[in-house]
C-alpha cells in the first residue's frame, strides 16, 4: 500500500477530526505539478519545532510514545512541500512564522524554548483563535489559524498512521477474528487500531 493510501484510511477512521481543505488534499486524486513541491524549505531547527508542537497534541503516556517519537518533525513539513499546493504551502509558512511571533510576544521566547506548559498554554489560545476565525471568518489571523489546523491534521494522519500509532497506541490483533462493531473495552485499555 503506498503512503497516500494509508493517510487516506487513516483520515476516513479520523474522520470529523480532520480538517475539510486536509480531507481534500488527501482524497483528491492530483499530482503537484514539480514548480510546486517544495515551494517552502524548513529547517531541521524548523522540524524540531514541528516535533515539540506534535508532541503537545500527541504526547507520551505510560503506554506509548508520542508525536516526537513516531517522527512528526520531519512528517509535517514533508506533507506539506509533497502534498498541498503552493498557495497552501506559502499559508502554512506564513503560520508557522506567526507561531513564532505569537511565542515571542505572549512569552517572551521562542517556542522551541517555552515550558511544556507554556505550550500548552498557547495550544489553547491557538485553538481559541481558530474558533473565533471560523465564526468571524474574518482574515485577522488566517494563515496562523490555517497553520494550526493542518499541522493539528498532519499530527494526527502522521501518528496514526506510524508503526507506533498503529501498534502501541491502540491495540493491535496481526490477524483479526470477526468483526464486532461493539466490542466491550475494559477500563484503560486503548481502542482497536483496524
Amino acid at each position: 500500500m503506498h503512503r497516500r493510501e494509508a493517510l487516506k484510511n487513516v483520515a476516513f477512521l479520523l474522520g470529523g477530526a480532520i480538517s475539510a481543505s486536509t480531507m481534500g488534499v488527501l482524497f483528491e486524486s492530483f499530482t503537484l505539478p514539480e514548480n510546486e513541491k517544495n515551494f517552502v524549505n524548513y529547517s531541521l531547527e524548523d522540524e524540531k519545532i514541528f516535533a515539540e508542537f506534535a508532541d503537545i497534541i500527541v504526547p507520551t503516556t505510560k503506554t506509548s510514545a508520542g508525536a516526537k517519537a513516531a517522527g512528526l518533525g520531519k512528517f509535517i513539513p514533508m506533507m506539506m512541500k509533497d502534498c498541498y499546493p503552493a498557495e497552501m504551502q506559502t499559508s502554512f509558512a506564513k503560520g508557522f512564522k506567526d507561531l513564532q511571533a505569537k511565542s515571542m510576544k505572549d512569552f517572551g521566547k521562542s517556542y522551541i524554548t517555552l515550558t511544556p506548559a507554556d505550550r500548552k498554554k498557547l495550544m489553547i489560545d491557538l485553538r481559541t483563535i481558530a474558533l473565533a476565525q471560523k465564526e468571524s471568518k474574518s482574515e485577522e489571523n488566517k494563515d496562523l489559524t490555517y497553520f494550526f489546523i493542518t499541522a493539528r491534521d498532519l499530527t494526527l494522519l502522521g501518528y496514526y498512521s506510524s508503526e507506533i500509532g498503529c501498534t502501541k497506541a491502540r491495540e493491535y490483533v496481526l490477524i483479526p477474528g470477526r468483526y464486532d462493531g461493539n466490542a466491550p473495552l475494559k477500563p484503560g485499555q486503548r481502542s482497536w487500531a483496524t
